[in-house]
């Protein structure tokens, strides 16, 4: 409607020339303005952000800046070009792209989640399209979790049905409460529809501090065999993870489910 807001200003700004026009014309006038709008997408997206000109993602491009911005992450690099534009190019994908991305604060999580947004959308974590939550932040009271779990379903079926290939970022995982994990992961599974909305161009990306220490320990144990630290294969990290993650202590006994949960989720 920003089209049709710039026509009705400049007509505001301009009496003498609405005067000078008859009712007829000028309505005719503006319903040529909502047709446009209607008819020609294209030329409202010239004006304001569009799902359906996302920028396409040139997998040239994302490993080049992987390479010259990411440093000393030879696992998550891979891992993530592979995912990200396989993803993008297939136009027949079975369930949204699901990405977990465990490590110290510092490591790179917040800052690769910028990178893939940023070549998705050129507005980057800014778009529309893009939405970002931490736990402390948007969920910080357990007592509410009924009333986080059905606004966070709405918002991500809404945000979906508006836009196919939204994306949602998802920080501190392993401070979130079970329920919530719950309250996502239907949309993260072999479904082609969830009352009537498709998740399978959607994104998801989990941050989370979980299994920091176990990765810390596999790249100590390679340093004192004498490797190098690119000598590190996923298994070798996804084996860790998975023990961290079942004997995470940080969290209740009764939420020890919803991550684990949600890690098995993404192994499949």
């Amino acid at each position: 409607m920003k089209l049709v807001r710039a026509a009705l200003g400049l007509l505001l700004l301009a009496p003498p020339l609405v005067r000078a026009v008859e009712p007829i014309s000028l309505g005719l006038a503006l319903a040529g303005v909502l047709t446009g709008y209607i008819s020609y997408p294209r030329l409202y997206c010239l004006f304001t952000e569009c799902c359906s000109q996302k920028r396409s993602l040139s997998r040239e491009a994302l490993q080049k800046d992987l390479d010259s911005k990411l440093f000393g992450q030879h696992l998550a690099k891979k891992v993530i070009l592979n995912a990200v534009s396989g993803f993008i190019s297939n136009p027949k994908s079975k369930k949204p792209l699901t990405l977990s991305l465990h490590g110290w604060t510092g490591t790179g999580k917040n800052f690769v989640s910028k990178i893939i947004a940023e070549h998705i959308y050129e507005g980057g974590l800014s778009s529309d399209y893009v939405h970002l939550f931490v736990s402390t932040l948007h969920f910080p009271h357990a007592g509410n979790i009924r009333q986080y779990k059905d606004q966070l379903q709405l918002w991500i079926r809404g945000n979906v049905s508006a836009c196919a290939r939204s994306i949602f970022i998802f920080d501190e995982m392993d401070k979130m409460h079970a329920g919530l994990i719950d309250a996502i992961k239907p949309f993260l599974d072999y479904y082609d529809l969830i009352d009537g909305v498709s998740y399978q161009k959607a994104i998801f990306i989990f941050l989370s501090n979980a299994g920091a220490e176990r990765i810390t320990d596999v790249a100590l144990d390679f340093w004192r065999s004498g490797k190098q630290r690119e000598e590190i294969k996923l298994k070798d990290v996804e084996q860790a993870l998975s023990v961290s993650v079942f004997n995470n202590k940080n969290r209740k006994e009764k939420d020890s489910t919803g991550l684990e949960q949600l890690w098995w989720l993404l192994a499949q």
